[in-house]
């Protein structure tokens, strides 16, 4: 799922944006005795060299460091081992889209040799490289891009993904907003794949619980600043609530507006948990108290597991975890698994692998692969809400 972040000094506030340069040279620490160690066991064997797809430039570089952060915790915690070999991680930068990301995970696989490749943000980049990795035979896990056709009309055995579905996302929040919403719902989004499978996921468990929509509206994606036409409309129907799919610098303006126009303490404000994640909450601020969104992760989860990765994110990075930085830590956890159940370490093994990982216990919760190869996994019910001065998403219920 492509997703436009606000400038990360916007984003970071209180916080400094790691080098690249220097973050790629982390030494590796070796706390092996954690509890949140899940390695598959294997002996050590031979070198593993994995590359990691990331945006390291462009608008999507913020979510980019989350997802190296977390891949590179993960190896922290594990002696700089996966599977039982000693792991190099070859990184490049997935930039905005196809058009930089589809050479750049070449490369990765044609001259670094890698076994396999972790990351991709920009749904487009995930589909131009599915048959790139189909043919190569190499793995591709998917730590965020969202399009359902990547683990649906072109699903591949060498393409799975640790991070959502659109479609999925939307989908458990549905018929929670129709028990709690009386009278219909407006739906709002950003004019573009992912706004719109984000959607459709949302109406048709809504309308399948008796929800009644009020109107519909798709902006111009990355192109509207100004939302207020848009809130007016909203204002003209009889909505009772509103579900919207925004993410980075268009959900701060977004909220930001909602509640500047009135309609936050009027008319509740649902959606993807995107609309209120990581960084863009703290650009939001207070404007976002009170909003609901549903997502598979949030730092407030109240499980030893997600404290303990809370407290050594914290530690490595002096910030919290996003829902990208878990993404990207699972993908390791979950070649870990695969690469010791593949005793030659290709990457037809570590494929065949991979579909016998078992459930993986993640700060978000244990999930595993579905028939599909996505993440079959619990969703969150989140509001904001001000946790010592500072917004946060706590978490409301589960939602599946």
């Amino acid at each position: 799922m492509p997703v436009l972040p606000v400038d990360p000094r916007r984003l970071r506030s209180g916080t400094t944006v790691l080098a690249l340069a220097a973050a790629a040279a982390l030494a590796l620490s070796g706390c092996a005795g954690s509890s949140l160690d899940q390695s598959g066991g294997g002996q050590a064997g031979d070198a593993v060299k994995i590359g990691l797809l990331v945006p390291l430039s462009g608008v999507y570089a913020p979510l980019g460091e989350d997802m190296r952060n977390g891949f590179q915790l993960y190896l922290d915690q594990h002696g700089g081992k996966l599977g039982g070999r000693t792991t190099e991680v070859v990184t490049g930068d997935e930039g905005e889209g196809p058009q930089t990301g589809v050479p750049a995970a070449q490369k990765l696989v044609t001259q670094d040799q890698a076994t396999a490749v972790v990351g991709v943000v920009n749904s487009a980049t995930a589909l131009g490289l599915r048959d790139f990795f189909h043919e190569s035979k190499k793995p591709l896990l998917v730590a965020n891009a969202g399009a359902d056709d990547i683990t649906a009309a072109r699903k591949s055995e060498y393409v799975w993904r640790t991070s959502f579905s659109n479609g999925k996302v939307g989908a458990p929040l549905g018929a929670a907003v129709a028990k709690e919403v009386e009278g219909g719902v407006y739906l709002i989004a950003a004019d573009y794949a992912a706004g719109r499978e984000m959607v459709a996921g949302f109406r048709r468990t809504f309308e399948a619980a008796g929800g009644k929509v009020a109107g519909e509206e798709y902006t111009p994606f990355g192109k509207t600043q100004d939302f207020q036409p848009f809130l007016s409309a909203i204002r003209g129907t009889d909505a009772k609530a509103v579900y919207a799919f925004y993410a980075g610098a268009e959900a701060v303006s977004f909220v930001k507006q909602y509640r500047q126009f009135g309609l936050a303490d009027s008319t509740p404000l649902y959606g993807a948990g995107f609309l209120t994640e990581g960084g863009v909450l703290d650009a939001q601020g207070d404007a976002a108290a009170g909003v609901k969104t549903a997502l598979h992760y949030s730092s407030e989860l109240d499980t030893p597991r997600n404290k303990e990765f809370v407290d050594a994110y914290r530690k490595a990075y002096d910030e919290a975890p996003t829902v990208y930085a878990v993404q990207a830590y699972d993908s390791a956890a979950v070649l870990d698994k695969a690469l010791a159940d593949a005793p030659g370490g290709t990457g037809e093994e570590v494929a065949k692998a991979l579909a016998g990982v078992g459930p993986i216990d993640s700060p978000r919760g244990r999930w595993s692969f579905d028939a599909d190869h996505d993440a079959q996994q619990k969703y969150y019910l989140r509001e904001v809400r001000d946790s010592g001065g500072t917004m946060v998403n706590a978490v409301v219920s589960e939602l599946s």
